[in-house]
């Protein structure tokens, strides 16, 4: 494997940094499959049977979680989250030779792309999901609760700032915007399946934990554009933040009255009764890698136009046949890359001493108690019982793949330091 990357190294092959372990890898191109192990090649040293490896292993581990904790009847995306830590160098990652084999550097490229691919298809479904008419049709109380479970926190999230003062690599402004996000938003997806597990996606509580999280989520993608648009602080990029966040509001208003428009008009063209063909469907997905590729081109992160894209589908037949389509596939096979990806990048026993863990249990406390709070007293307020207000405000403390997500992002982004503290 030495010589094969030496020679890389004096053919230009290409060559990348390891976004994790931030050093220098290169790769030979042609090594993409093996021609069997009988004629002395080794399929780890091969970029497709080392990835379809590494997705049995990742699929393997999320499925025996999952059977594990059905009797304490958790979601899916606990055991995801799970088994990402559990590949990471927080258990299994922590021996070399496992690390060396099954994640080897060289490989990370290719995994962190599929990973990517199935957050984008994810946050389209997830967009797909939401119905903007339900915001249209909710009560006053469920727009109260939605801005006092995300303002509380928030104003924590971001007060706590200070704390972190000079470890940055981004302004000021981008960390206390990104802090506010992380503590403050509701994961809008795994609510809808804890509701939908518990059954009470029809009941009074759950529809206004549905409304509720659904503006806090839509409220925390903006936000996280916003910090993506603001992440550099130099002066010569000001005016190109100013440049992003308006291009993306022109993309935004050329989504809702000429994309949504098109969409209606060929699906009002299908005969009643009739399904969708392969044409249109395919029209759709190539639609969000339209969205994805724009949003990257003008500096917002690619989430955000697979997730507006979802959102301007018109409701409806082509909705669900989306939904029948993708969820599967995506939720079961792709995502579930994205969390190991994620273990991949967290290291609990970097934690160590009492400032380290003191800071740890802080910030969770704050984050939950602020969400709690902000909910359960404005919905004791408007005179819920005090149970089922506790309820709620467990409801919309709900916290998963949206958090992740943010965390990720920001990492990306360099907006925060690479600590411990901040990861789930």
């Amino acid at each position: 494997m030495a010589d094969a990357l030496q020679n890389a190294m004096q053919k230009d092959e290409p060559k990348f940094t390891d976004p994790i372990r931030g050093e220098m890898v290169c790769f030979a191109s042609s090594m993409i499959s093996t021609n069997g192990v009988w004629q002395g090649y080794d399929p780890f040293e091969y970029s497709l049977p080392l990835f379809i490896l590494q997705l049995m292993l990742i699929v393997v581990i999320t499925r025996i979680l999952i059977f594990l904790l059905k009797p304490l009847r958790q979601p899916k995306v606990i055991s995801e989250i799970l088994g990402g830590v559990i590949l990471g160098p927080s258990i299994l990652g922590r021996s070399a030779n496992f690390s060396a084999t099954i994640f080897p550097l060289r490989s990370i490229m290719v995994l962190e792309t599929l990973a990517n691919v199935g957050l984008l298809f994810f946050l389209f479904l997830v967009g797909v999901e939401m119905d903007l008419g339900m915001i249209r049709k909710t009560s006053q109380k469920a727009m109260v609760i939605a801005i006092a479970c995300m303002s509380l926190p928030f104003l924590i999230g971001s007060s706590t700032t200070f704390l972190f003062n000079g470890e940055t690599q981004v302004n000021h402004l981008s960390f206390v915007v990104f802090m506010g996000v992380a503590l403050s938003v509701t994961a809008f997806p795994v609510l809808t399946r804890i509701l939908a597990e518990l059954k009470l996606l029809n009941t009074e509580i759950g529809k206004i934990a549905m409304s509720a999280a659904m503006m806090n989520d839509i409220c925390a993608w903006i936000l996280l554009a916003l910090v993506v648009a603001l992440v550099e602080s130099n002066s010569s990029t000001t005016l190109a933040s100013f440049y992003v966040i308006f291009s993306s509001i022109g993309f935004v208003l050329m989504l809702i009255f000429v994309v949504r428009p098109g969409i209606e008009w060929f699906i009002h063209r299908i005969p009643n009764g009739e399904s969708f063909s392969d044409y249109h469907i395919c029209l759709i997905l190539t639609g969000v890698f339209v969205c994805e590729f724009i949003t990257d081109a003008i500096g917002t992160h690619l989430i955000f136009g697979a997730f507006v894209f979802g959102l301007i589908i018109p409701k409806g037949p082509l909705a669900t046949t989306l939904l029948e389509k993708l969820e599967d596939f995506v939720t079961t096979l792709l995502l579930p890359l994205y969390f190991a990806i994620s273990g991949l990048r967290t290291d609990i026993s970097s934690v160590n001493g009492k400032g380290d863990y003191g800071f740890f249990i802080a910030i969770i406390v704050l984050a939950c108690v602020g969400k709690v709070a902000g909910t359960l007293l404005i919905a004791l307020y408007y005179k819920m019982p005090f149970r089922e207000a506790f309820v709620l405000a467990l409801l919309m403390n709900t916290k998963g793949l949206t958090e992740m997500v943010v965390l990720n992002v920001g990492k990306d982004q360099k907006v925060y330091i690479n600590t411990i503290i901040l990861l789930p």
